[in-house]
């Protein structure tokens, strides 16, 4: 009577198990070195260290990927932000992979000299593997802008890359008229301009510059047809001196002003921090990390120029502009100026987008266009 009991338990245990096999693994890591035909894997199985690294087509990466999950309780991955973006990241987490997207960086810390894609792949491996044990240093971890924000950005840098495509065209008609003795601006190409030039150059000049005009042309027209849904959708009320165009590059490069726990992390985002050199009695300071958001750090320096004449009540204008509209300082000293100028302006926009400052108390005039 007890070994029928025994052998029914038993079968009834087998059944169980059967129809919830236990998964081998506890957490399977994966350290991606992604390109746009090939994605290179290198591959830890709990604590074991990276078996050799795979390269794989992408489809048939996400393929294998949906086999690690059967064979482990949680598959962890990560890759380098680069010009592939985000999409790799959504199907991994759709799978119910977690994914980090890291900040890029030199992978070869000891400076061997040998750098591939596999060597990429173990070391960020290692890496990941530091970084799930506690050490919050080992990864960089980037923040993964939703769909919505992505298009929105790709439209605002779509109208920068169109204006540098007309800034270079114009520059180089302008520099073949310079080679001839003609100096002239990088808006010689307008009507205005246009119609005196074609009266005093020679033929053959004219000719040659007739090439780049219509070219420069249809890029303004493009930039022009950009430009209009991103000023709509700019707010109304905004600080005197700064645009429609300059707030929605400031916030669509942001995103998400509640990203951001302190000022430092505001500060670091633009890349305005300035660098330390310090080692045992002796410390100096750099110039700034630029580790930051270079698109972003430029709009700020402009509109710190802008605020200088528009914001007289402004505590960073009483503060800074003895030096930045002093034309007997030295360059240099404006340039550090401007700079601290920008960090700090980036740090009261983040308390005005959160809600930590009111214009008021942060001395702005407000307009209302």
């Amino acid at each position: 009577m007890n070994n029928q009991q025994q052998q029914s338990t038993s079968h009834a245990c087998g059944e169980q198990v059967a129809s919830k096999p236990a998964t081998p693994h506890q957490q399977i890591k994966l350290a991606l070195d992604v390109h746009a035909a090939t994605i290179v894997v290198a591959r830890m199985v709990d604590g074991a260290k990276p078996q050799p690294p795979q390269t794989m087509k992408p489809a048939a990466f996400l393929a294998w990927v949906q086999q690690q999950k059967a064979q482990a309780q949680e598959v962890v991955s990560c890759y380098e932000a680069g010009p592939t973006g985000f999409w790799l990241h959504r199907r991994l987490t759709a799978l119910g992979v977690r994914n980090y997207v890291v900040c890029p960086t030199c992978l070869d810390e000891r400076r061997h000299g040998v750098a591939n894609d596999r060597t990429d792949a173990l070391e960020l491996a290692t890496r990941l593997d530091r970084y799930l044990a506690g050490n919050d240093k080992a990864l960089a971890v980037v923040r993964v802008p939703t769909e919505a924000e992505e298009q929105t950005r790709a439209r605002q840098r779509q109208r920068k890359q169109l204006r540098q495509q007309r800034l270079s065209l114009a520059a180089q008609g302008r520099s073949l008229m310079l080679l001839h003795g003609r100096r002239e601006s990088n808006h010689w190409w307008k009507a205005a301009r246009w119609a005196s030039l074609e009266q005093e150059l020679e033929g053959w000049l004219v000719e040659r510059l007739q090439v780049f005009r219509p070219l420069i042309l249809a890029l303004d027209q493009a930039v022009r047809q950009v430009s209009q849904p991103i000023e709509a959708a700019a707010p109304a009320v905004r600080p005197k001196g700064m645009g429609r165009l300059t707030h929605e590059t400031v916030q669509t490069e942001v995103a998400d002003w509640n990203r951001f726990q302190n000022r430092r992390q505001v500060g670091s985002y633009a890349g305005l921090t300035g660098g330390v050199s310090a080692s045992g009695q002796s410390s100096a300071d750099l110039s700034i990390t630029k580790a930051g958001n270079r698109r972003l750090r430029t709009d700020l320096v402009e509109l710190s120029w802008r605020l200088l004449l528009y914001q007289p009540d402004y505590y960073l204008v009483k503060k800074w502009a003895p030096i930045l509209l002093n034309p007997q300082a030295h360059a240099r000293a404006r340039k550090r100026a401007i700079v601290a100028f920008a960090r700090q302006l980036f740090v009261d926009l983040w308390r005005w987008k959160t809600g930590r400052r009111s214009p008021e108390q942060l001395g702005w005039v407000m307009t209302t266009d």
